[in-house]
This record gives C-alpha cells, structure tokens and sequence, in this order.
C-alpha cells in the first residue's frame, strides 16, 4: 500500500504544478493578452525539453574541452540549423501572420567580447548557463539557486557600468540576414555549423579513435513525459518553441534581461534608483521598470521554465532538494553567478539571447559570442579545481547544462 501511494505521489505533485501553470498562463493571458499567457506554455514546454533532455551548453562545452567529447556540441549545431532556416526567410519578409517580427541584431565591440568571455568562465564556476540556471533550479537544485540570485546581483550592477562599456569602440551591427538576404545566409550559416561539426568529430575521433555511442531513444511506458528524452530531439524542440517565441512576441527567446529587471526592481524597493543609468534610459527598459513584472515577456517565460522544469522533474522522480552544499560549490555559484550577470549585460545576452538567439537571428555579434563564450569556458575549466573537489562532469542533468 505504501509504495503504491509513494508512486501516486509524483503525479499528484505534478498535476498540482501543472495546474497551478496554466492557472498563471490564464490570469497572465486575461490581463495582458492571449500571446503573453501563451509564451507561459511556450516557456513550460522549454523547461521540460530542457530538464528531459538534459539539454545543456554548459557540459557539452566542458566535455569538448577536457575530454574531446562533442555530441552535445553537434547537437547544438543540429538546434541552430533548424532555427536559422525557420527564422530567416520570416525575418527576411519582416513579418509572420500579420505580426511584425525582428531579429537580436546588436554591436560588436569590446563589450560582447570581454562580457562573453566573463560569462563563459561564469559558466563553469556557476555550473549553468542562463536557460541551465533556470531549469535545473526549477528541477530541484539548491545550488543553482544561489547562482539565480548572484545572476540577479551580477546583472544589475552590470546595468549600471552599462553606459561606460557602451562608450568603448565598437562595430556596427551586421545581419547575415541584409548582407547575403535569406537564401544567402542559410548557406552560409549552415557551412560554418557544418564546419563546426566536423571539427568535433575529428577531434573525437583524434582521441578516442571513434565516436561516443548516442543512446538508444525509448518512449515506451510514458516516457514522453518522464524522460530522458534523446539529445537531438531537445534540439528540435528548442528550434521550434524559439521560433514559437518569435511568433507569438514578434522577437526571439531571450532570458537576462528578466534578470535585470527583477533586481532593478527590489533594489528600487529597498529604496535606490537605478532610473538615472543608463541602461534603464532607454524606452523599452524603462517602460519594464514602470510596468508590472507581470506584463515582461521575458519575466513570463522565465518563469514557465521554472514551472516546467518543476513538471519534469517531478515526473521522473527526481525532484529531491538537498540543502547539503560544499563551501567550496557554494563560493563558486556565488563568484559565477555574478559574472554570467555582469557578462551577459556586456554582451547584449546569454547563451540563448546573444548565441542561440542571436545566431537564428542572423546577427554576426552572436558569432563573436560564441568564440569569446568559449574561450571563456575554457579558461573557465581550468579554474573549476579551485572550488571543486572532483570535476562534476560525469552526470549532467544534476550538475547542469
């Protein structure tokens, strides 16, 4: 009898978290309009893609670096190569069903390079990126919470060096999308990703001799919704719900900005001003710091991954918070949570608004992202021995993406 409830238990638990979502989607859709509760569901659906397929950039990168391994990198550019060829033609025209939509097309100066590079060592030391960040949080792990909170921190005091990093030198924005129009971009976008993924199976192959097995994908007895899902099929979904995003918010998946705004907010409430610096000066963030939190695209859908990680994790029995967390691991959420906030309002984005995002976008600067980012992540390796005891890279769904 009593295993019989112990495995009713996830489902009731998960059936509560999932009414309370749609719940928030429908309050969020009445008061704000249909799109915004949709993008909820959109950003639920990314959580559980993520949380099941242990969708990371944080291991795959990691793993490629100390160990030549690049499943998780190829998987990457299988992600990229589906959004670019949705997201070019419909960005080309300008619009989608009616809807006016437009790219994360943005400089390229000194700010993306040195905040890239910060955010890919924060990347490492913090155990996630941003979209990781959120959903192993959302799945359950207490440490991931103390780098959300030092991320808040780092991105709000990287709002306000804003302007100063503005005034460096920097590129024009450039858009694969204008240069070469949408055929021409497609072409040469899928060349470099193409290009990229040869270069991981060479070198897997250079050391390993072979390349690691995929494992076998099986969806008998529910696992659609207790998972693991395969790899590759986590990248097919995170193309098409960011392609969801830009139809339904006319602007791709974005997640850092939120960020600023929650602490722009509280500190606003514990009695400072952030409305004199400048990266609150300008229209729209200064429209989202007078608005509801609630009326934040991003802020939304942050929180609909939280939501379905929650689901997920649930589901597959292993939503389990501990609060048993080594000195050493805490130290280093808090120092990486504060550098993927500092460095992602540098770069104009994380991994998904600067390098996922802006790559589908057709941006160049989501290019020097990713060099920069992973220059960061290998510098980044390096330093993980100086707070951790062994190098959690083995098993990614706990330590993150």
């Amino acid at each position: 009898m009593a295993t019989a409830l112990e495995a009713k238990r996830p489902r009731r638990i998960s059936l509560t978290l999932g009414a309370l979502l749609l719940a928030g989607a429908l309050m969020v859709g009445l008061a704000y309009g249909t799109r915004l509760g949709l993008l909820m569901i959109v950003g639920a659906l990314l959580g559980v893609s993520l949380y099941h397929a242990a969708f990371g950039f944080t291991a795959a990168w990691r793993v490629f670096i100390s160990e030549r391994r690049g499943r998780g990198l190829r998987a990457q550019m299988v992600m990229l190569a589906i959004a670019v060829l949705l997201f070019f033609p419909v960005l080309g025209a300008g619009s989608l069903w009616g809807q006016e939509v437009s790219g994360f097309v943005s400089p390229i100066g000194v700010s993306v390079v040195f905040g890239a590079f910060l955010f890919g060592i924060g990347m490492q030391l913090g155990g996630g990126c941003a979209s990781g960040t959120l959903f192993t949080a959302g799945g359950g792990n207490a440490r991931m919470v103390i780098t959300l909170i030092f991320f808040i921190v780092g991105s709000v005091i990287g709002s306000a060096h804003f302007s100063w990093w503005m005034g460096l030198p920097a590129f024009q924005p450039v858009s694969l999308v204008q240069t070469f129009g949408a055929g021409g971009g497609i072409a040469v976008s899928l060349a470099l990703f193409a290009g990229i993924a040869a270069l991981t199976i060479v070198l897997e192959k250079r050391r390993h001799g072979r390349l690691e097995e995929t494992p076998r994908a099986n969806f008998s007895h529910g696992r659609w919704l207790t998972g693991p899902w395969p790899l590759l099929l986590g990248a097919v979904a995170l193309a098409l719900l960011n392609f969801a995003t830009l139809a339904l918010a006319g602007r791709p998946w974005g997640i850092t900005s939120a960020f600023a705004l929650w602490g722009a907010k509280v500190y606003e409430f514990i009695g400072g001003d952030v409305s004199q610096w400048g990266y609150w000066q300008s229209s729209a963030n200064a429209a989202a710091l007078r608005a509801s939190v609630w009326s934040d695209i991003t802020t939304v859908m942050n929180v609909g991954i939280i939501l379905g990680a929650m689901v997920a994790a649930t589901l597959a029995g292993r939503f389990a918070p501990t609060l048993r967390i080594p000195l050493g691991s805490a130290a280093a959420a808090v120092v990486g949570g504060l550098m993927l906030g500092y460095g992602a309002r540098l770069a104009f984005g994380c991994n998904i608004g600067a390098y996922f995002s802006g790559i589908a976008s057709g941006s160049l600067h989501g290019w020097v992202w990713l060099v920069a980012g992973f220059a960061g992540n290998a510098f980044g390796v390096r330093l993980r021995p100086m707070f951790f005891d062994r190098l959690p890279g083995d098993n990614t769904r706990a330590k993150t993406s």
